[in-house]
């Protein structure tokens, strides 16, 4: 009676362990889903909410997969030279991007620019890209204009998520792939004798006082 007894505590205890176990398995698996970021249940809110530009760097990796670009990479984050994400598009070119995941209230300055240009000879590419889900202040606009930066700001990241969502993934493409604007149209205007260069008046006063 008594090995009876002792055969269903231990039959018992083997219960709850395998019982546990599952459990625990079960709620790691959905917590990784949970975490999975899949850009067509996405929208501005949700990166609005999101801790760190990692994971807005993340769902623009997921995006540029579904919408079927080849050559897409997600660059280490510790010595990533400038570019968060590269990809190739529909013309054959490789593009690099950095992602910046701002409030509304704080602007992307030039720094994004000038870091995300200067990375395109290191990962070999012709065009590059800063997004944001704030917006741009002038100088940003003006030396990406200046160097053929693209830049895609709150709004074409609201109408990128629409189209997606929608489906229109051409259109995402064509969004992804405009031209950028452009400030200098020609090279007169790059040798124009008649262009004024803000100076340091301080630094030239140092210079005429010695």
């Amino acid at each position: 009676m008594i090995y009876v007894l002792i055969s269903i505590i231990v039959l018992g205890l083997i219960l709850i362990v395998i019982f546990r176990s599952r459990y625990t398995f079960q709620n790691a698996t959905t917590q990784i889903n949970k975490g999975e970021i899949d850009p067509l249940y996405i929208d501005i809110s949700d990166i609005d909410k999101m801790e760190d530009g990692s994971e807005f760097e993340m769902y623009l990796y997921r995006l540029l997969l579904a919408v079927s670009y080849k050559g897409v990479v997600k660059t280490v984050g510790s010595r990533d030279f400038g570019a968060d994400l590269v990809f190739t598009d529909r013309s054959g070119t490789r593009n690099v991007i950095q992602a910046k995941r701002y409030s509304i209230e704080n602007p992307v300055g030039i720094s994004a620019v000038q870091e995300v240009y200067s990375s395109m000879r290191y990962y070999k590419a012709k065009k590059s890209i800063v997004i944001t889900s704030s917006t741009f202040t002038g100088p940003c606009e003006t030396l990406a204009g200046v160097n053929y930066v693209k830049l895609l700001d709150r709004k074409d990241l609201i109408e990128i998520i629409d189209l997606f969502k929608k489906g229109n993934l051409e259109k995402v493409k064509n969004i992804i792939e405009s031209e950028p604007r452009m400030i200098l149209e020609s090279w007169s205007e790059y040798t124009d004798d008649d262009l004024k260069i803000k100076t340091d008046k301080k630094a030239e006063q140092l210079v005429i006082s010695r």
